[in-house]
């Protein structure tokens, strides 16, 4: 696959995208950069700001197995993995798998169920396997993870675990549409009960994704921005208003997503500017702010923001 190839592929998954979500464009593009990587993405953002439908709209337009798992406090790892049930015809134990066996995994309200549950998920996000009853069961190669969490409620909610977090290629926050955009939702769907996924055409199967992948992972990388990645990572160590920096797999990540942003713009070569970009959505969900920058009220974004000013970028 070529360059070209790729970018017209990733414009008809955003112009599909598109025909049943207004605005959120940058929460497209993110999407479709974490496909092209082969990473897990986490939307968070107030009710009603389209997480939920972004998700599906974007399963829908891949020819892919989709999955969706409302998460509740009472569920437990086996709804998800699945269980061995024992058949008394045969005698035997028979193993009923979950949800988690499909491709494109909506978690709906990750954040609403016990971490003995988000538990659950960090082998299948980081091996894309599970093991039950003892066995490992391989899942599939382009299996995705679209997270979704609501940040304003606090009962019935559960934080997270840093190691899941770090499992996430990218943390996006959504925020309320512009005054046209939010016009043309009322206008739109105003006169249905939810947005109508049927017409969405399918614009990329696995063999197609598997060559996106390919495509953007042979990208030239030159040794200078492997370098600046390095540099923001461990300023991220070093900076007063953040107790607990990024990991080194963050850095991976940034650079793979940086990659894969660049091939998605038709370019054989990463830029300054493609990390810089991305480097808020890669690291925000991973850092720990120190005590005295949560007393003045600082959040992880203008932290990072602080951090990346702070980095000269190669020229």
């Amino acid at each position: 696959m070529t360059l070209d190839e790729l970018a017209a592929i990733a414009s008809r998954i955003r112009a599909e995208i598109g025909k049943v979500v207004v605005g959120q464009v940058d929460t497209v593009d993110l999407m479709v950069t974490a496909l092209v990587t082969g990473g897990h993405m986490l939307l968070e953002g107030p009710p009603g700001t389209a997480k939920t439908l972004i998700a599906q709209a974007f399963a829908h337009t891949l020819d892919l197995k989709f999955g969706r798992i409302q998460f509740t406090p009472d569920l437990l790892p086996g709804d998800i993995l699945g269980v061995s049930l024992f058949n008394f015809q045969t005698s035997t134990f028979e193993q009923r798998l979950g949800p988690i066996f499909c491709d494109i995994l909506l978690a709906d309200e990750i954040n609403r169920t016990p971490p003995k549950v988000q538990a659950a998920l960090l082998e299948a996000m980081q091996e894309r396997q599970i093991t039950l009853d003892g066995e490992s069961r391989a899942m599939s190669p382009h299996f995705m993870v679209v997270a979704t969490e609501n940040p304003i409620e606090h009962q019935g909610v559960y934080p997270l675990p840093e190691a899941q977090l770090d499992r996430f290629l990218f943390k996006h926050i959504l925020g309320y549409p512009s005054r046209e955009e939010e016009l043309d939702i009322v206008l739109s769907t105003g006169a249905a009960a939810s947005a109508d996924l049927t017409g969405l055409q399918k614009q990329a199967d696995g063999e197609t994704i598997r060559a996106m992948i390919a495509c953007a992972a042979n990208l030239r990388v030159s040794p200078e921005i492997a370098d600046y990645v390095v540099s923001l990572v461990r300023a991220t160590r070093s900076s007063p208003e953040i107790s607990t920096g990024v990991s080194p797999r963050a850095g991976a990540h940034l650079l793979a997503a940086s990659r894969s942003r660049a091939a998605l713009d038709g370019r054989d070569y990463v830029l300054p500017d493609d990390v810089k970009v991305l480097a808020g959505p890669a690291f925000r969900h991973r850092i720990v702010l120190s005590p005295a920058a949560e007393i003045e009220g600082r959040s992880a974004d203008q932290a990072l923001d602080a951090v990346i000013a702070g980095v000269e970028p190669p020229r």
